[in-house]
């Protein structure tokens, strides 16, 4: 299919609108994931496969666990020759506190222009722009040029166990073809000052390294000396690694995201200089300085602790989480550093690890994403850079599919992002799902 700069005539008023009511309505369907396999995606995943079987497509509903549902379809493509492309995104949320929030974050309202609600960043407004595109597809005829596997997942916020991961390994068949994928968490309006507007395109992710801490003691009465205590040795071991500053790793991805960002700030860099400060660079970068100084170091960030039973018992073992994150390349120092951290009478272990991704920026695959983006955006620059978390890709990755991160949205100046992952008050406006809808069918159709 040639490629073109026009509107696409599946771009109609009614895609547009479909990508709102969608949204609005796979916020209603709560999807929470706790973490402890509570959640139920099958209402969701009904919802988009009926949806998509509108179009005359065959989706199957795929379950590890009972109510933990995964929906795959493939849409044929004009050319059999062409490798397949695989566009997923997960029906699960992180929790919602309600009291927290100015409206209810499963109501879905649409107010002002804007559709409130979990989710509606993370990740139901591309699960939206996907059914939108594609229906946009099926009523005017449309057929990309190669495969499109269309894949919504379970449990993306938790462990992938009953998602990415069940189909990865246990429905690879479905992928056949696959050699690259997009999904969440990049193409979205960055504001960095002055003006500039940057989109920035994941092409890598830090891997995942959760941690459980255990400590060992001698149990005794608290009114008693205790040398031994398996809390004071916790603790000690949770602020080393807390404080711990880890060495600066610069991966492809990230030295890409540095040298085009600094030219587009006015500053010519050499990351191989001897003395390079990468801190000192970050600095001068303003607030596109948020989009990589995560991504240049592992981290380890404790995040829970647990220890004893009562006020006057001495527990013999303490134990916590800590989160880690780990560049590509990164995995042996992280071991470790957290072998040295740790110290005596605390062991460790990996709770969930996930390998890092990182993925070519100067491949075709990536000139057509960044071209997309700034046609619908005329000055403003798509950028490569490195996702600090996860997605996932991560479990796709095993069947050799290369993962971008690419779920396209306009934003205004002043709307935070990034902050609203995980966030109170998460919502997106109207236009900026009017954008996506018109950037990713632009994308697939020339992919």
């Amino acid at each position: 299919m040639a490629e073109s700069t026009a509107p696409s005539p599946s771009v109609d008023q009614q895609a547009l609108d479909e990508s709102v009511t969608f949204t609005s309505e796979l916020i209603r369907i709560d999807t929470t994931n706790s973490g402890d396999g509570t959640c139920q995606e099958r209402p969701a995943a009904e919802y988009v496969a009926a949806r998509l079987a509108d179009t005359g497509l065959e989706p199957v509903l795929l379950e590890r666990t009972k109510g933990r549902t995964n929906v795959v379809a493939r849409i044929e493509g004009t050319d059999p020759s062409a490798d397949a492309l695989l566009v997923h995104g997960h029906l699960d949320v992180v929790p919602a506190e309600a009291a927290d929030w100015t409206v209810h974050p499963f109501s879905g309202e649409i107010r002002d222009g804007v559709v409130w609600g979990r989710g509606a960043v993370d990740m139901k407004n591309m699960d939206a722009m996907i059914l939108a595109v594609v229906r946009g597809w099926a009523r005017a005829g449309i057929r990309p040029r190669r495969d499109i596997v269309i894949a919504y997942t379970a449990d993306e916020e938790a462990s992938a166990a009953d998602g990415s991961g069940f189909l990865a390994e246990e429905h690879a068949g479905l992928f056949e073809g696959c050699t690259e994928g997009i999904s969440e968490s990049g193409a979205f309006t960055f504001h960095a000052g002055d003006g500039l507007s940057l989109y920035p395109i994941a092409a890598g992710e830090r891997g995942t390294g959760w941690v459980r801490l255990t400590a060992h003691g001698r149990a005794g009465h608290g009114s008693k000396v205790n040398r031994d205590n398996a809390v004071t040795r916790l603790a000690a071991a949770v602020t080393r690694i807390g404080e711990y500053t880890w060495p600066v790793r610069l991966t492809p991805t990230v030295r890409a995201a540095l040298t085009e960002i600094s030219a587009l700030h006015g500053l010519t860099v050499d990351l191989d200089a001897p003395g390079f400060d990468v801190d000192e660079l970050l600095g001068k970068l303003g607030p596109a300085a948020a989009l990589i100084a995560p991504t240049v170091r592992n981290s380890s960030n404790p995040t829970q602790l647990d220890a004893g039973y009562k006020v006057n018992v001495i527990p013999g073992h303490a134990t916590a989480v800590v989160d880690g994150r780990v560049v590509p390349g990164g995995e042996d120092e992280f071991r470790t550093t957290m072998d040295l951290l740790t110290g005596p009478g605390v062991d460790w272990e990996f709770i969930h690890h996930e390998v890092p991704l990182t993925a070519p920026v100067d491949s075709p695959t990536f000139a057509k994403l960044r071209a997309a983006v700034e046609l619908f955006d005329p000055g403003a620059h798509a950028v490569p850079y490195s996702m600090s978390g996860g997605s996932d890709a991560k479990q796709f990755s095993r069947l050799g599919i290369t993962g971008y991160g690419f779920s396209p949205l306009k934003l205004p100046v002043g709307f935070d992002y990034q902050a609203l992952f995980h966030g109170v008050d998460e919502r997106v406006p109207v236009d900026a799902l009017h954008y996506g809808v018109r950037v990713l069918d632009h994308y697939l159709r020339s992919a």
